[in-house]
C-alpha cells in the first residue's frame, strides 16, 4: 500500500514551492547579492553557490535524456508532482536537479516543484539519509499525495564515495568535493538516469 504524505504538504508549503524556472532565477538573485539560500551564510557557501549556478546553466543546455528513460516517463498518463528539497549551495543538487527537471519537462503530466530544505524541516526530517538532512531529495507524489517514489541525495556510486571518505578522511573535504565533481563530469548524468528509470519502471508495474 502506498504511503500518503499529504500531512507534510499543506497549502502553506505547496504555495511557496518554486517552479524550476523560478528556482534558477532565485539562484541568479542570491549570486548577484553575494549570498546563498538557507539558514547558514558564509563566504565558502557563497563561492559554492556561484559555482553551482554556472554548473546548472551549463547542464540545462546540454542534458540529453536517454531513449529508454524517455520511454519510461512516457508511460505516465496521470498527473504527479515531483517535490525536490534543495539549497543553492549544494553541489549534488546542482549536478542532479537539472536532469530531474529535464526529464519531467518531457511529460506534461509531471510538475516539478522545489522547496528550500531549511524552510521545510518537517518534510526533510521525514526523508533523512542515514540520519542526516542530505539534499537534494526528490519525493514524487500523485494527486492525493500518495508517495510514488523517492530519490536522493546522489547516485549510488557517489554515495559510496562519500561513505568511504567519511570512514577514512585522508584529504580535506574541499579536495573530496572536487573528486565528486570530477566523478559527475565523467559520469555525464548516466547514473542518475539509470536509477530514475528503475524507479519509474517500478511505479509503472505497481500501477
Amino acid at each position: 500500500m502506498m504511503k500518503n504524505v499529504a500531512h507534510l504538504f499543506p497549502y502553506s508549503v505547496t504555495a511557496q514551492a518554486y517552479s524550476y524556472a523560478d528556482y534558477m532565477l532565485l539562484m541568479e538573485k542570491v549570486v548577484l547579492e553575494n549570498r546563498t539560500t538557507g539558514l547558514k551564510q558564509s563566504d565558502e557557501l557563497n563561492y559554492y553557490t556561484r559555482l553551482n549556478l554556472s554548473r546548472m546553466q551549463r547542464l540545462n543546455k546540454k542534458i540529453t535524456i536517454g531513449e529508454e528513460l524517455k520511454l519510461a516517463i512516457d508511460e505516465f498518463q496521470t498527473p504527479q508532482t515531483w517535490y525536490i528539497l534543495t539549497e543553492a549551495w549544494c553541489g549534488d543538487a546542482a549536478q542532479n536537479i537539472p536532469v530531474i527537471a529535464a526529464l519531467a519537462l518531457s511529460n506534461p503530466m509531471i510538475t516539478v516543484k522545489l522547496l528550500l530544505r531549511d524552510e521545510n524541516q518537517e518534510i526533510m526530517d521525514a526523508y533523512l539519509t542515514n540520519g542526516g538532512r542530505s539534499i537534494p531529495k526528490l519525493i514524487a507524489v500523485d494527486e492525493e499525495f500518495n508517495e510514488l517514489f523517492t530519490w536522493g541525495p546522489r547516485p549510488a556510486q557517489a554515495q559510496q564515495m562519500l561513505k568511504e571518505y567519511k570512514a577514512n578522511p585522508v584529504k580535506s573535504y574541499k579536495e573530496f568535493s572536487e573528486d565528486i565533481q570530477r566523478w559527475y563530469i565523467a559520469d555525464k548524468t548516466a547514473s542518475i538516469q539509470r536509477e530514475l528509470k528503475v524507479l519509474l519502471d517500478a511505479v509503472a508495474i505497481e500501477k
